[in-house]
């Protein structure tokens, strides 16, 4: 996932590399709290 990211243009080494991997992580969290409501 943090190569498809970085790919897409946000990768900067490994502190972009890093900020890709957290980034990612946090999408995916918020896509599943919103998901979640939606349902709820």
């Amino acid at each position: 996932m943090g190569g498809f990211v970085g790919g897409a243009g946000f990768s900067c080494g490994g502190i972009g590399g890093l900020f890709t991997s957290t980034g990612v992580i946090l999408v995916l969290f918020i896509l599943l709290v919103i998901v979640s409501r939606a349902f709820i």
